[in-house]
């Protein structure tokens, strides 16, 4: 009964937790666009903040990509998180694209036939449809309206970080640097975590790189330590780093651990 309780606590967190702005947050100088997606049968609102000197510059940006993006949502403090290490020097400059959620359980997750997921998840598997309209329609929608290379990132916590590992082992190419705070790998009987060997790839020829970490969240990190031990003993050339922070929870640990994770992943 304990460990039912437990579960059920977390299980609302991870649910609830979309990340919103706290009200300290600056909103930063960004344009918004709306995409009316065919792939998704709706129009979503894309925020992007893009360095001080995108317009006067004749270089291009690589981009960095985030679900949970909306206004109310991460958009704000990770956008002046880049601004912040990009003036220190810390990062390349980067272009920052914001996803702002609609129906945010459908999105991010796959699929599961799980009785305990879907009492919480009503309408799962949706991750597969929100990654094609981000490759076939998102990316060309960005990359028409603004000064960009092909280097790409994607970033995202909890249910975010979860989509993020999931691309990462089913369409690696889609990114160069994959970041995931807290990922639920906990979701469809930790499948991800289980089938990461037949998943990925053999060789990723060290131009692929994965930053992910884990809070206190017991539900949480005892799959992201297991996830760090399979790539420990993997061979595959990936660039990849793993910071378990107990000290930290499942609602802080982004924040907290932000600006490392944009300093190693971004900084070349």
């Amino acid at each position: 009964m304990k460990n039912l309780i437990y579960n059920l606590i977390f299980t609302i967190g991870f649910l609830t937790s979309s990340c919103q702005a706290q009200p300290n947050d600056a909103i930063p100088e960004h344009e918004t666009l709306i995409i009316a997606s065919k792939i998704l049968g709706e129009s979503r609102v894309i925020n992007i903040w893009t360095p001080k000197n995108h317009k006067t510059s004749s270089d291009s940006f690589p981009v960095l990509y985030m679900p949970d993006g909306g206004i109310k949502e991460d958009f704000p403090h990770i956008a002046n998180t880049l601004s912040k290490l990009i003036d220190e020097g810390k990062i390349l400059p980067h272009i920052l694209v914001g996803i702002e959620n609609t129906e945010r359980r459908h999105d991010l997750a796959g699929p599961t036939t799980i009785k305990y997921d879907l009492e919480f998840i009503k309408n799962p598997d949706g991750a597969n449809n929100f990654r094609k309209f981000i490759k076939e329609e998102l990316f060309a929608e960005i990359n028409t309206k603004y000064k960009t290379t092909n280097k790409k990132a994607i970033i995202g916590e909890s249910l975010a970080g979860l989509f993020v590992v999931e691309t990462f082992l089913l369409d690696s190419e889609m990114f160069d640097t994959y970041i995931a705070f807290d990922p639920s790998l906990w979701y469809n009987k930790q499948y991800l975590v289980k089938n990461f060997e037949t998943l990925s790839k053999s060789d990723y020829n060290k131009n692929k790189a994965l930053w992910f970490a884990g809070s206190s969240a017991k539900d949480i990190s005892k799959y992201t330590k297991q996830l760090a031990k399979m790539l420990e003993k993997s061979d595959n050339n990936l660039l990849w780093k793993y910071q378990n922070t107990p000290k930290e929870k499942h609602n802080t640990i982004f924040r907290a651990l932000k600006e490392e994770a944009l300093i190693w992943s971004l900084k070349s």
